[in-house]
């Protein structure tokens, strides 16, 4: 009886802890940081774009700051790049979520890991993504954030994997910090509109917190 009492009372501990996490997680992102009325300065357009699970910011090319499209790669046709960010673990060896293993979701959620960003490509808009309006100034901002986010070598070039895209319209290039269940894909994004003074959450490691904010 004894046994089955101390089983049953680690179980409840262990229950616990992913129950708090998703309480906290609601609640942090119920919470918007810089919420403002739109103004006739916000003039640009930017978007979220989500595989349901997973955000990503897409920029129109003629947004994107010199700096940062100079060394991505990209062709006339391609009118928009979308920037996500993740363990680089899970990104190269699930490339769909039948791929997805117990050891790489652990490794990724819980493990110091190297990152990576994963840049794509694309020719229009597609009806799926959530259209944010933005000032110069905070596209500038989030071009920036976005930028200082890239690896790079001495000579200050975007370090590219080779042949490591899903397709051949993305490609995948080294990146600063260290995923996990508090820094996750989707808190990249949030942190760069906070950042950049465009509505956000407070915190959120799921896609729905920022895409609720501005649908």
């Amino acid at each position: 009886m004894k046994i089955i009492k101390k089983t049953l009372k680690w179980f409840l501990y262990f229950l616990l802890i992913p129950l708090s996490y998703l309480l906290v997680s609601l609640l942090f992102a119920s919470i918007t940081i810089d919420s403002k009325a739109a103004t006739s300065s916000e003039e640009k357009s930017i978007y979220l774009s989500t595989n349901g699970v997973h955000l990503d910011i897409v920029i129109p090319k003629e947004n994107l700051d010199p700096l940062l499209l100079k060394d991505l790669l990209n062709t006339a046709t391609d009118h928009y790049l979308s920037f996500g960010w993740g363990d680089e673990n899970f990104y190269v060896n699930t490339p769909t979520w039948g791929d997805l293993t117990f050891s790489n979701a652990f490794r990724a959620l819980f493990l110091k890991s190297s990152t990576l960003l994963h840049v794509t490509r694309y020719s229009a808009v597609r009806t799926e993504w959530v259209e944010v309006k933005v000032s110069a100034s905070e596209l500038q901002k989030l071009n920036t954030y976005i930028h200082q986010t890239f690896t790079r070598t001495t000579n200050g070039s975007n370090i590219l994997l080779e042949n490591q895209g899903y397709s051949s319209l993305d490609n995948f290039y080294k990146s600063n910090g260290s995923y996990s269940c508090f820094n996750t894909c989707n808190s990249w994004v949030n942190v760069g509109f906070k950042e950049s003074g465009i509505k956000s959450c407070l915190w959120t490691p799921f896609d729905f917190g920022l895409l609720n904010k501005h649908e």
